[in-house]
């Protein structure tokens, strides 16, 4: 697909290293030596070797070329654990830090991540969310001035590609949570090569309803076309107003992002989850994600239910990230 030849073309030639803390999960570990043969990225795998090395035996990969981490004979867990209590400011002692990272291995992945040794991190394959994100949150923390991190789904279908968020994260969003959403998924839609058109979510379409959810909405496009007067942003918005153009006409005639929209911001966790999800398994769409927003380097949960290919695509976004993240530094 478009979208992937793309990001193959940007990441290939700079090959950040990605850290997949769950090495030890089949899909996991089949899609870094994947990426590896590719030339995509360059991997670490966190698992205790045997571990490691009984998974690669019983799928036959070859893990050889794959730098290997195992969180209880990491040579440089001290700096780890200096770097930890350091980070996190008297909330744990050293001795806490090391028990915690050498058996959490989601903290010790993020800590790579904040320490250098990898420029991103992939888990969540045997993981909840709330598994990837805690540490996170805690250690890589969020960019200046962004309050709250929030979970976009690129949906992709042959050349068709849009973003919907949150879809994974907040629960009830309120209105400056909304706004902050609406420029960060831009960003991120920009990333990803798609111009944004960023249309807030309701059941009411420019006043056809009113309520405090209706509100909501109207002051998080105010807030958010006030922090990005130069986005093409409208709100609220029904998906149908959205999206076709002659629903457009009859119900927002003269908005500039009606009818045209690509990134789609949905008022609650509720709406945004049943809407990737509806889009997913009725429409054909491709999920990627979700890709955690509004963080300090590149971390990226992934479902459960993945498959190594979705181990492999999201490692792409998460390399497109990292680069992104390389060059603004």
């Amino acid at each position: 697909m478009k979208l992937f030849e793309t990001l193959k073309q940007k990441v290939s030639p700079v090959r950040p290293t990605i850290v997949f803390p769950e090495g030890i999960d089949e899909r996991v570990l089949g899609a870094a030596v994947r990426l590896k043969a590719d030339g995509m990225v360059e991997p670490i795998v966190v698992g205790a070797k045997a571990d490691l090395e009984a998974v690669a035996a019983k799928h036959g990969f070859d893990i050889s070329g794959l730098t290997q981490y195992d969180p209880a004979t990491y040579e440089d867990i001290d700096v780890l654990v200096e770097s930890f209590v350091e980070r996190r400011k008297g909330k744990a002692t050293a001795e806490q830090a090391r028990e915690l990272l050498t058996s959490d291995v989601n903290y010790f992945g993020t800590m790579l991540v904040h320490t250098g040794k990898a420029e991103g991190l992939v888990s969540g394959a045997m993981h909840a969310t709330a598994d990837t994100v805690r540490p996170a949150l805690q250690i890589i923390k969020m960019q200046p001035g962004i309050k709250k991190t929030s979970g976009v789904f690129i949906m992709v279908r042959d050349d068709e590609q849009y973003v919907f968020s949150d879809c994974a994260i907040n629960i009830a969003p309120d209105a400056a949570d909304l706004a902050e959403n609406a420029f960060l998924s831009a960003a991120t839609a920009k990333t990803f090569g798609i111009d944004p058109q960023v249309a807030l979510l309701s059941f009411s379409t420019k006043g056809s309803a009113k309520s405090p959810e209706t509100e909501k909405v109207v002051e998080a496009t105010r807030l958010a076309k006030k922090k990005s007067p130069n986005l093409p942003i409208d709100g609220e918005l029904q998906f149908d107003a959205a999206f076709v153009p002659s629903v457009a006409a009859k119900k927002a005639p003269g908005s500039d992002v009606a009818g045209k929209a690509n990134v789609f911001v949905f008022p609650s966790l509720e709406a945004g989850n049943i809407g990737y999800k509806m889009v997913q398994r009725f429409g054909g769409f491709e999920a990627i994600g979700p890709i955690l927003q509004g963080l300090n380097k590149p971390v990226n949960d992934l479902s459960r239910g993945c498959n190594e290919e979705d181990v492999y695509k999201l490692t792409l976004i998460t390399a497109a990230q990292a680069i992104d993240e390389r060059n603004e530094a």
